[in-house]
């Protein structure tokens, strides 16, 4: 009897680096279960699960869920999917959770979405709402016809807090202070593959071929 060998690996990249339409496109093409660490805390902080009433104690705080909290949570829902080929985003995000995820599970690769800070940066503030409709628009790609103005009513657009260059900053920075030394802990294990780029369509091909030589293409069945 052969047994089958389980692929798991984990997707990273900082916000606004193209990391959910990479994980919706291995999801489609190699049939791996997706996990967001951050659907997940969501969920059992709506659904007042143990675990998340005592993550939601931390987050009113303004804090950070604490490693030994966020990792159970992880880890719990990971058993539940223990013959599957997973996906993980969002999580580990620091060295301690790397280490208790891998004294529970053998990870395959990290796929590592190298995006330049400041076109992640002109990416994200180019985004403008219209409040009342949800209508999204783009400076640099889908511009409104007046600046800061909605096309069909006239009303003022608004830049979600998320977007506004002084959080983007923030956001980016504190990324990097929290995940370099996550990068740098699976590099030294060997199995961490960095794709570079400025835009998804293009670093998706190099991703795609990286993972057809470990898993087998099911989009076309």
């Amino acid at each position: 009897m052969v047994t089958r060998m389980l692929f798991r690996a984990v997707i990273m990249g900082p916000p606004g680096s193209g990391k959910g339409t990479v994980s919706d496109r291995i999801v489609k093409n190699f049939a791996l279960k997706h996990l967001s660490s951050g659907d997940l805390l969501r969920t059992n902080v709506q659904n007042k699960t143990e675990i998340g009433v005592v993550a939601k104690s931390y987050i009113d705080q303004g804090q950070l869920v604490p490693d030994d909290v966020i990792t159970r949570l992880v880890l719990q829902e990971l058993h539940k999917i223990n013959e599957t080929n997973w996906l993980l985003d969002g999580f580990p995000r620091t060295v301690p959770q790397a280490v208790a995820l891998d004294k529970a599970f053998h990870i395959n690769s990290v796929i590592d979405l190298n995006v330049p800070f400041q076109t992640i940066k002109d990416r994200l503030t180019a985004r403008w709402i219209h409040p009342a409709s949800g209508r999204v628009y783009n400076t640099e790609f889908n511009p409104p016809k007046v600046p800061e103005v909605d096309d069909l009513t006239g009303e003022p657009l608004v830049q979600r807090e998320d977007d506004k260059p002084e959080t983007v900053t923030r956001r980016l920075k504190g990324y990097e202070a929290l995940t370099r030394p996550v990068l740098e802990y699976y590099q030294n294990k060997g199995v961490l593959e960095t794709f570079s780029g400025t835009e998804t369509n293009k670093i998706w091909p190099h991703v795609y071929a990286f993972l057809q030589s470990k898993l087998p293409d099911v989009s076309h069945k």
